[in-house]
């Protein structure tokens, strides 16, 4: 890959690469440190990477950077941050967007991962596949299930309403 197929790849693929993360991470600071680790990452490897394959690597690592980030986060999360969500309590309104993204929110990792390539980025099954490392039948199953989860957390639409 030359220079030029490295800046047109950050051109083209960096806010969907960032949408993708932030999605997955709520965070937006993470969702940056995400992004530009993985532009560093392709980086380092620019000799090794073909310009027609940028696309699939660079979401490739960007995926495996955001779980190591996830894992890391886990580790780091201390007991008083658990105690006071779990007791904690709103009756504020939120609209449908927020809702949705309440409940994507709480997907496990993955099918929330495999969710978003399919729905908000359009990626066919073989790519998510190639991203996430899993089988065609893995990635539809993982997105079954998150849509079914979808399905029975949210209700039908006039209950949201």
């Amino acid at each position: 890959m030359t220079t030029a197929d490295y800046n047109n790849c950050v051109d083209n693929y960096a806010d969907s690469v960032y949408r993708f993360i932030l999605k997955n991470l709520g965070d937006e600071e993470k969702a940056r440190d995400v992004v530009q680790d993985s532009f560093e990452k392709m980086w380092i490897k620019v000799n090794e990477v073909s310009a027609e394959k940028a696309k699939s690597y660079l979401f490739t690592t960007a995926y495996h950077t955001m779980i190591d980030q996830v894992r890391k986060d886990r580790r780091v999360e201390s007991v008083d941050d658990k105690t006071f969500n779990k007791h904690s309590y709103t009756d504020e309104y939120y609209g449908l967007k927020e809702i949705i993204d309440q409940a994507v929110a709480k997907l496990p990792d993955i099918q929330k991962s495999v969710l978003l390539l399919r729905d908000y980025e359009g990626y066919n099954y073989k790519e998510i596949g190639e991203i996430t490392g899993l089988s065609e039948a893995q990635v539809k199953v993982y997105i079954f299930r998150a849509r079914s989860f979808l399905k029975n957390h949210i209700g039908s639409l006039d209950e949201v309403l």
